[in-house]
Protein backbone atom coordinates (compact mmCIF):
# COMPACT_ATOMS: atom_id res chain seq x y z
CA UNK A 1 0.00 0.00 0.00
CA UNK A 2 1.30 3.45 -0.96
CA UNK A 3 -0.25 6.64 0.36
CA UNK A 4 -0.03 9.94 -1.51
CA UNK A 5 0.77 13.57 -0.80
CA UNK A 6 1.71 16.54 -2.96
CA UNK A 7 4.32 19.28 -2.91
CA UNK A 8 4.08 22.79 -4.31
CA UNK A 9 7.51 24.39 -4.27
CA UNK A 10 6.77 28.10 -3.73
CA UNK A 11 9.03 29.14 -6.63
CA UNK A 12 8.14 30.49 -10.08
CA UNK A 13 4.53 30.67 -8.95
CA UNK A 14 2.00 33.01 -7.41
CA UNK A 15 0.29 32.88 -4.05
CA UNK A 16 -3.12 32.70 -5.74
CA UNK A 17 -2.14 29.64 -7.75
CA UNK A 18 -0.68 27.81 -4.75
CA UNK A 19 -3.72 28.62 -2.66
CA UNK A 20 -6.05 27.28 -5.36
CA UNK A 21 -4.15 23.98 -5.48
CA UNK A 22 -4.25 23.50 -1.72
CA UNK A 23 -7.91 24.36 -1.38
CA UNK A 24 -8.78 21.88 -4.10
CA UNK A 25 -6.51 19.17 -2.65
CA UNK A 26 -8.11 19.57 0.77
CA UNK A 27 -11.32 18.19 -0.80
CA UNK A 28 -9.62 15.12 -2.33
CA UNK A 29 -9.10 12.34 0.19
CA UNK A 30 -6.40 10.63 -1.91
CA UNK A 31 -3.94 13.30 -0.76
CA UNK A 32 -3.13 13.06 2.94
CA UNK A 33 -0.63 15.90 3.21
CA UNK A 34 0.72 18.93 1.39
CA UNK A 35 4.26 20.28 1.47
CA UNK A 36 6.26 23.36 0.52
CA UNK A 37 10.03 23.87 0.70
CA UNK A 38 12.46 26.12 2.56
CA UNK A 39 14.46 28.18 0.09
CA UNK A 40 14.74 31.89 -0.60
CA UNK A 41 16.01 31.54 -4.16
CA UNK A 42 14.46 29.16 -6.70
CA UNK A 43 16.42 25.91 -6.98
CA UNK A 44 17.44 23.90 -10.06
CA UNK A 45 16.14 26.71 -12.27
CA UNK A 46 16.49 30.48 -12.69
CA UNK A 47 17.61 31.52 -9.22
CA UNK A 48 16.72 35.16 -9.91
CA UNK A 49 13.03 34.31 -10.12
CA UNK A 50 10.31 34.62 -7.47
CA UNK A 51 10.28 32.40 -4.38
CA UNK A 52 7.89 32.71 -1.44
CA UNK A 53 9.18 31.99 2.07
CA UNK A 54 8.19 28.47 3.06
CA UNK A 55 7.09 28.72 6.70
CA UNK A 56 4.93 31.80 6.27
CA UNK A 57 3.39 30.24 3.17
CA UNK A 58 2.73 26.94 4.92
CA UNK A 59 1.12 28.70 7.88
CA UNK A 60 -1.25 30.55 5.55
CA UNK A 61 -2.03 27.31 3.70
CA UNK A 62 -2.79 25.60 7.01
CA UNK A 63 -5.38 28.29 7.69
CA UNK A 64 -6.88 27.81 4.22
CA UNK A 65 -7.35 24.05 4.72
CA UNK A 66 -9.01 21.83 7.30
CA UNK A 67 -7.90 18.25 6.63
CA UNK A 68 -4.48 18.10 5.00
CA UNK A 69 -1.42 17.61 7.15
CA UNK A 70 1.10 20.34 6.37
CA UNK A 71 4.86 20.59 6.31
CA UNK A 72 8.01 22.17 4.91
CA UNK A 73 10.12 19.57 3.09
CA UNK A 74 12.59 20.30 4.48
CA UNK A 75 13.62 23.22 6.70
CA UNK A 76 17.29 24.17 6.35
CA UNK A 77 18.37 24.07 9.98
CA UNK A 78 21.05 26.75 9.56
CA UNK A 79 18.55 29.42 8.51
CA UNK A 80 16.90 29.66 11.94
CA UNK A 81 18.15 28.98 15.43
CA UNK A 82 16.43 25.75 16.54
CA UNK A 83 14.93 27.52 19.56
CA UNK A 84 13.23 29.96 17.17
CA UNK A 85 12.16 27.07 14.95
CA UNK A 86 10.72 25.19 17.93
CA UNK A 87 8.54 28.19 18.77
CA UNK A 88 7.46 28.45 15.13
CA UNK A 89 6.61 24.75 15.04
CA UNK A 90 4.56 24.89 18.22
CA UNK A 91 2.63 27.90 16.95
CA UNK A 92 1.89 26.25 13.60
CA UNK A 93 0.89 22.99 15.29
CA UNK A 94 -1.63 24.98 17.34
CA UNK A 95 -2.85 27.01 14.36
CA UNK A 96 -3.32 23.88 12.25
CA UNK A 97 -5.03 21.97 15.09
CA UNK A 98 -2.31 19.33 15.22
CA UNK A 99 -1.64 18.88 11.51
CA UNK A 100 2.05 19.85 11.40
CA UNK A 101 4.79 17.58 10.07
CA UNK A 102 8.17 19.05 11.10
CA UNK A 103 10.52 18.59 8.14
CA UNK A 104 14.20 19.39 8.80
CA UNK A 105 17.54 18.94 7.08
CA UNK A 106 21.17 19.96 7.47
CA UNK A 107 21.09 22.58 4.69
CA UNK A 108 22.95 22.60 1.40
CA UNK A 109 22.25 25.67 -0.72
CA UNK A 110 25.52 27.56 -1.08
CA UNK A 111 24.14 30.29 -3.35
CA UNK A 112 21.46 31.69 -1.05
CA UNK A 113 23.45 31.04 2.12
CA UNK A 114 26.41 32.95 0.72
CA UNK A 115 24.27 35.78 -0.62
CA UNK A 116 22.66 36.31 2.80
CA UNK A 117 25.83 35.81 4.80
CA UNK A 118 24.38 32.80 6.61
CA UNK A 119 27.16 30.39 7.46
CA UNK A 120 26.67 27.00 5.88
CA UNK A 121 30.00 25.44 6.86
CA UNK A 122 31.69 22.22 5.87
CA UNK A 123 29.69 19.03 5.47
CA UNK A 124 30.93 17.85 8.87
CA UNK A 125 29.95 21.15 10.48
CA UNK A 126 26.51 21.01 8.87
CA UNK A 127 25.83 17.54 10.21
CA UNK A 128 27.28 18.23 13.65
CA UNK A 129 25.09 21.33 13.88
CA UNK A 130 22.09 19.38 12.56
CA UNK A 131 22.39 16.69 15.22
CA UNK A 132 22.61 19.32 17.95
CA UNK A 133 19.58 21.08 16.48
CA UNK A 134 17.54 17.86 16.58
CA UNK A 135 18.24 17.55 20.30
CA UNK A 136 17.37 21.20 20.95
CA UNK A 137 14.12 20.95 18.97
CA UNK A 138 12.95 17.78 20.69
CA UNK A 139 13.77 19.22 24.09
CA UNK A 140 11.90 22.47 23.54
CA UNK A 141 8.92 20.75 21.91
CA UNK A 142 8.48 18.12 24.61
CA UNK A 143 10.00 19.29 27.90
CA UNK A 144 9.08 22.07 30.33
CA UNK A 145 12.63 23.44 30.21
CA UNK A 146 15.67 22.57 28.15
CA UNK A 147 19.32 23.03 29.01
CA UNK A 148 21.84 22.22 26.31
CA UNK A 149 25.55 22.88 26.03
CA UNK A 150 26.80 22.08 22.56
CA UNK A 151 29.35 23.44 20.14
CA UNK A 152 26.75 25.28 18.07
CA UNK A 153 23.91 25.84 20.53
CA UNK A 154 23.74 26.67 24.22
CA UNK A 155 20.47 26.87 26.13
CA UNK A 156 19.84 27.36 29.85
CA UNK A 157 16.46 26.50 31.35
CA UNK A 158 14.88 27.46 28.03
CA UNK A 159 11.09 27.40 27.67
CA UNK A 160 8.76 27.07 24.71
CA UNK A 161 5.13 27.74 25.61
CA UNK A 162 2.48 27.01 24.62
CA UNK A 163 3.29 23.69 23.03
CA UNK A 164 1.23 22.22 20.22
CA UNK A 165 -1.40 19.49 20.59
CA UNK A 166 0.74 16.68 19.14
CA UNK A 167 2.61 14.77 21.83
CA UNK A 168 5.40 14.33 22.60
CA UNK A 169 5.99 16.60 19.58
CA UNK A 170 4.96 16.88 15.91
CA UNK A 171 6.36 14.06 13.78
CA UNK A 172 9.91 14.90 12.69
CA UNK A 173 10.69 14.27 9.03
CA UNK A 174 14.36 14.25 8.06
CA UNK A 175 15.23 14.58 4.40
CA UNK A 176 18.52 13.35 2.98
CA UNK A 177 20.39 10.22 1.99
CA UNK A 178 23.86 10.45 3.50
CA UNK A 179 24.57 6.97 4.78
CA UNK A 180 27.07 7.68 7.55
CA UNK A 181 25.49 10.66 9.31
CA UNK A 182 22.11 11.73 7.92
CA UNK A 183 20.53 8.29 8.08
CA UNK A 184 22.05 7.66 11.52
CA UNK A 185 20.58 10.93 12.78
CA UNK A 186 17.27 9.91 11.20
CA UNK A 187 17.35 6.60 13.07
CA UNK A 188 17.94 8.42 16.36
CA UNK A 189 15.48 11.28 16.14
CA UNK A 190 12.95 11.03 13.29
CA UNK A 191 9.51 9.54 12.81
CA UNK A 192 9.64 10.03 9.03
CA UNK A 193 12.45 9.77 6.46
CA UNK A 194 12.22 11.40 3.05
CA UNK A 195 14.25 10.03 0.15
CA UNK A 196 14.76 13.04 -2.10
CA UNK A 197 14.51 10.97 -5.26
CA UNK A 198 16.21 8.29 -7.30
CA UNK A 199 15.81 4.75 -8.52
CA UNK A 200 14.03 2.01 -6.59
CA UNK A 201 17.41 0.32 -6.19
CA UNK A 202 18.91 3.44 -4.60
CA UNK A 203 15.89 3.77 -2.34
CA UNK A 204 16.22 0.15 -1.25
CA UNK A 205 19.88 0.61 -0.40
CA UNK A 206 19.21 3.69 1.73
CA UNK A 207 16.25 1.93 3.37
CA UNK A 208 18.54 -0.92 4.39
CA UNK A 209 21.21 1.47 5.71
CA UNK A 210 18.56 3.24 7.78
CA UNK A 211 17.37 -0.10 9.14
CA UNK A 212 20.95 -1.03 10.09
CA UNK A 213 21.35 2.25 11.99
CA UNK A 214 18.08 1.51 13.78
CA UNK A 215 19.38 -1.93 14.73
CA UNK A 216 22.54 -0.37 16.13
CA UNK A 217 20.55 1.72 18.59
CA UNK A 218 17.83 -0.84 19.30
CA UNK A 219 15.05 0.94 17.45
CA UNK A 220 12.34 -0.72 15.38
CA UNK A 221 12.68 0.68 11.82
CA UNK A 222 8.94 0.29 11.31
CA UNK A 223 8.53 3.32 13.60
CA UNK A 224 9.88 5.50 10.76
CA UNK A 225 7.60 6.37 7.84
CA UNK A 226 9.35 6.05 4.46
CA UNK A 227 8.54 8.65 1.80
CA UNK A 228 10.01 9.83 -1.49
CA UNK A 229 9.47 12.52 -4.07
CA UNK A 230 8.00 11.49 -7.39
CA UNK A 231 7.66 14.15 -10.05
CA UNK A 232 4.72 15.11 -12.19
CA UNK A 233 6.38 16.66 -15.24
CA UNK A 234 5.06 19.63 -17.16
CA UNK A 235 3.56 17.25 -19.75
CA UNK A 236 1.32 15.89 -16.97
CA UNK A 237 2.21 12.24 -17.52
CA UNK A 238 0.15 10.79 -14.69
CA UNK A 239 0.96 7.20 -15.65
CA UNK A 240 4.68 7.89 -15.14
CA UNK A 241 3.97 9.08 -11.59
CA UNK A 242 2.02 5.90 -10.90
CA UNK A 243 4.76 3.68 -12.33
CA UNK A 244 7.45 5.35 -10.23
CA UNK A 245 5.38 5.20 -7.06
CA UNK A 246 4.53 1.54 -7.65
CA UNK A 247 8.17 0.61 -8.26
CA UNK A 248 9.23 2.37 -5.07
CA UNK A 249 6.29 0.80 -3.25
CA UNK A 250 7.67 -2.64 -4.09
CA UNK A 251 10.78 -1.63 -2.14
CA UNK A 252 8.85 -0.50 0.90
CA UNK A 253 7.85 3.08 0.11
CA UNK A 254 4.86 4.11 2.21
CA UNK A 255 4.21 7.71 1.12
CA UNK A 256 4.72 9.11 -2.39
CA UNK A 257 4.98 12.90 -2.38
CA UNK A 258 4.10 14.13 -5.86
CA UNK A 259 6.13 17.20 -6.80
CA UNK A 260 3.74 19.37 -8.83
CA UNK A 261 5.26 21.50 -11.61
CA UNK A 262 4.80 25.28 -11.83
CA UNK A 263 2.78 27.12 -12.85
CA UNK A 264 0.60 25.53 -10.20
CA UNK A 265 -2.84 24.53 -11.41
CA UNK A 266 -5.54 22.71 -9.42
CA UNK A 267 -6.67 21.06 -12.66
CA UNK A 268 -3.89 18.47 -12.26
CA UNK A 269 -5.31 17.09 -9.02
CA UNK A 270 -8.43 15.22 -10.12
CA UNK A 271 -6.70 13.38 -13.02
CA UNK A 272 -3.82 12.50 -10.70
CA UNK A 273 -6.18 11.23 -8.00
CA UNK A 274 -8.14 9.24 -10.60
CA UNK A 275 -4.95 7.64 -11.92
CA UNK A 276 -3.91 6.69 -8.38
CA UNK A 277 -7.32 5.19 -7.65
CA UNK A 278 -7.42 3.23 -10.93
CA UNK A 279 -3.95 1.81 -10.26
CA UNK A 280 -5.15 0.30 -6.99
CA UNK A 281 -2.07 1.47 -5.10
CA UNK A 282 -4.11 2.73 -2.19
CA UNK A 283 -5.48 -0.71 -1.41
CA UNK A 284 -2.65 -2.95 -2.59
Amino acid sequence: MVRFAFKTAPQHTTWADMLAVWRAADEIDVFESGWTFDHFYPIFSDSTGPCLEGWVTTTALAQATTRLRVGVLVTGIHYRHPAVLANMASALDIISDGRLELGIGAGWNEEESGAYGIELGSIKDRLDRFEEACQVLIGLLSQETTTFNGRFYQLKDARNEPKGPQRPHPPICIGGSGEKRTLRITAKYAQHWNFVGGTPEEFARKRDVLAAHCADIGRDPSEILLSAHVRLDADRNYDKVIEEAAALGEQGLQLAIVYLPPPHDPAVLEPLADAITRAGLLTA
